[in-house]
């Protein structure tokens, strides 16, 4: 009897171990493309996978649940999974993530990545790398990113904040100066419009 208990211990202890998310283990590669949506992780998973499928780009994994995709390793020109070794720019894989950012949006994570060489050595994913910018299928990518934000609406423009009345100290009346665009930050490259 004491040897049962100890095996339903066992066993439960290991289904604890189980996780609870299908998501891939790791993060996306740091310079995915992102941008945020007007539509809840599943639906913005949802619509992404069915925009990439008439990309002619199929996801091989539709996760609505966990609200992640991924596809196949596949041939960069001609969309079609690819046997060939998994080495440079031109065989690529892409991955896209969308987490709640705020009440009714999403923020769409979507990484394409290559393996610019082969070592076994390292577990793969270590391999993994962001594909340029100006990669066909990351163009392609970012597309269908604006698209979504397009029809579904994207962030919230940031309230302008109001401006302090300038003091009345008598020596000028002029209004104080303005920044100049210059001292403003860029837009980083991993958002997408």
């Amino acid at each position: 009897m004491r040897a049962a208990g100890a095996g339903w211990l066992v066993a439960a202890g290991l289904m604890a171990c189980q996780p609870l998310t299908t998501r891939p283990p790791y993060p996306p590669v740091p310079e995915a493309a992102t941008t945020e949506v007007r539509l809840v992780p599943r639906e913005a998973t949802r619509l992404l996978a069915a925009a990439l499928q008439r990309d002619s780009i199929r996801p091989t994994r539709v996760e609505l649940r966990d609200a992640w995709l991924e596809t196949s390793w596949f041939d960069a020109a001609s969309g079609r999974r690819t046997s060939h070794r998994r080495v440079g720019p031109g065989v690529v894989r892409v991955v896209a993530w969308a987490d709640p950012s705020r009440p009714g949006f999403s923020k769409i994570t979507l990484e394409t990545t290559y393996r610019p060489v082969a070592d076994p050595s390292l577990p793969d994913r270590e391999l993994d790398r962001q594909v340029p910018r100006d990669h066909p299928v990351a163009v392609k990518m970012r597309a269908a990113l604006a698209s979504l934000v397009k029809q579904y609406g994207g962030p919230p423009a940031p309230s302008a904040e109001p401006r302090a009345a300038p003091e009345a100290d008598g020596e000028s009346g002029a209004p104080p100066e303005e920044e100049s665009p210059t001292d403003e930050a860029p837009p980083t490259e991993q958002e997408v419009p």
